[in-house]
């Protein structure tokens, strides 16, 4: 965190329930340190070292069982501070982290579908279970290792008040992550992340997420996040010491060069990981499927695996994680799947009866990953070899 003597006020205030508050500072020169200490914070002035490096200064100092983590430009709703307290009151056996949504105001106003909502997020965990990968300068939050709890509330995030910040956070963020992906031999992946899947975003992110639904407001973001995707893609092309050059000069403003120099490049942008068990999600018609898709993860669940069931009926007796839709359809499904893949990476995605098949083809592929073996008619002898494989 640096010069955020504006935000960091409100930020503050809506943390004050907690038991101890810590504000690590990179080098402001406006008065946030003086703002943090006013208001009862631990500030530790410690010169900026990377996103993730800084947050683990701050998992150093901390000394509670669970830690809340929250940026300067974020507020804790008073029903998500309720869903923390009761959560924290009586954790339930074996979670170690929740999640909850993140509500993004942008321009002024709120965002919805275009900004993926509840686009969740992992900040509340247990102290000793994680720790920030410092080897990412960008999508250094955690991933859960297991199912975790999911809590009522928003965690609301001022993403731009101005067109201006809006831009330089673009441009910032395709920067930090052209440093993750290695130059390709070959035109076709620019020409694939310069035009083919930015163009494949706006359509998908503007239609079936529905982001149009969130108006002038909504298209601009849209439109802002694919022209990020493709900037990345461009920053590549440039290579060479200009590329060099702008990257040197960047870091020396925002002291990323120790972090950058540490992560390793890959072909794709660099996005999250899978870690713990393999979460497997059924997809499942009305009627039979639904029985047989829950008698199921219950033995994937018994041979380790995290599971959930989608469908449209419910699953009597069980205690399966699921998401019960109105109607087993294409868009349906995908906001479903997409709020788990936001809870917790997956896996495979397996269709139970003939509906859910189909519908499930109908889906873009990043949608539906599979593992080979993996069906309601494997043998349950061979689900953990199956699982194993996976990983």
């Amino acid at each position: 965190m640096q010069n955020e003597q504006q935000r960091l006020p409100a930020a503050l205030a809506s943390v004050a329930f907690c038991d101890a508050v810590i504000v690590v500072d990179g080098g402001s020169t406006d008065r946030t340190v003086e703002v943090a200490r006013s208001a009862g914070a631990t500030v530790i002035e410690n010169p900026w070292p990377g996103y993730a490096a800084q947050r683990n200064v701050a998992l150093d100092a901390a000394t509670t069982a669970w830690v809340l983590e929250i940026d300067a430009d974020e507020r804790i709703s008073p029903r998500l501070r309720e869903s923390i307290e009761a959560l924290l009151g009586d954790p339930p056996p074996g979670v170690d982290m929740a999640v909850f949504a993140l509500r993004n105001r942008f321009l002024g106003g709120q965002l919805g579908p275009s900004a993926k909502y509840p686009a969740y997020r992992a900040r509340l965990f247990r102290r000793e279970a994680y720790r920030h990968d410092e080897t990412r300068a960008v999508h250094e939050g955690l991933e859960p290792r297991g199912r975790p709890a999911i809590l009522e509330g928003d965690l609301a995030h001022e993403l731009a008040a101005t067109p201006r910040e809006a831009l330089v956070d673009m441009w910032r963020y395709a920067r930090l992550e052209s440093g993750h992906v290695a130059a390709p031999s070959s035109p076709l992946p620019y020409v694939k992340g310069m035009l083919l899947r930015p163009a494949a975003k706006l359509v998908y992110r503007t239609f079936l997420d529905g982001g149009w639904r969130d108006g002038w407001r909504g298209l601009l973001k849209i439109a802002l996040d694919v022209s990020s995707d493709a900037l990345v893609w461009a920053l590549v092309l440039v290579g060479g010491s200009r590329r060099a050059a702008a990257a040197e000069q960047f870091d020396a403003e925002q002291g990323d060069a120790r972090q950058r120099d540490a992560e390793p490049r890959s072909a794709e942008h660099f996005g999250r990981r899978r870690i713990g068990p393999v979460k497997v999600v059924a997809v499942a018609g009305n009627g039979g499927p639904t029985a047989t898709a829950a008698r199921w993860l219950g033995e994937l669940r018994a041979h380790g695996a995290d599971v959930a069931l989608i469908s449209a009926e419910s699953a009597d007796g069980s205690d399966l994680p699921r998401q019960q839709l109105r109607r087993l359809g294409p868009l349906a499904l995908i906001r479903a799947l997409e709020t788990e893949m936001q809870v917790r990476p997956i896996g495979a995605v397996v269709p139970v009866g003939m509906r859910a098949r189909v519908i499930l083809r109908l889906l873009p592929g990043s949608l539906r990953p599979e593992i080979a073996g993996l069906s309601p008619s494997t043998d349950p002898g061979e689900l953990e070899e199956a699982l194993r494989s996976s990983g």
